[in-house]
């Protein structure tokens, strides 16, 4: 299974149901469900699925503060921006470890 590598405290919005957009600068064709790393900790702590990506312009950027939770919107945080949208976040009760491999960044295959 892929495993996405979120820092805090983006993770914890994700995982909440708050944020459903998580902001990257490239696009993603992976869909389903993946699990979800929380950057530096070295634990798996929940899982979602990931159900479209989309390509976004400033003006949707800036309407859209809701479901990315990032409140300073005055420019696109990448030079092409996307959002990948997320659906039912699950946080596991006992968070797992896993062994992250070097030169991980944006995704850990489990």
């Amino acid at each position: 299974m892929d495993a996405l590598i979120i820092k805090k405290p983006w993770i914890d919005l994700i995982l909440s149901g708050k944020k459903i957009w998580e902001i990257r600068g490239c696009l993603t064709k992976k869909r389903g469900n993946i699990e979800l790393i929380q950057s530096g900790s070295g634990m798996v702590v929940g899982c979602c699925k990931l159900v479209d990506c989309i390509k976004l312009d400033i003006d949707e950027y800036k309407k859209s503060v809701s479901k990315h939770c990032i409140e300073d919107v005055k420019t696109l945080p990448y030079k092409t921006t996307y959002a990948w949208i997320i659906s039912e976040p699950y946080r596991y009760e006992i968070p797992k470890e896993y062994k992250h491999p070097k030169g991980a960044i944006i995704w850990v295959k489990l």
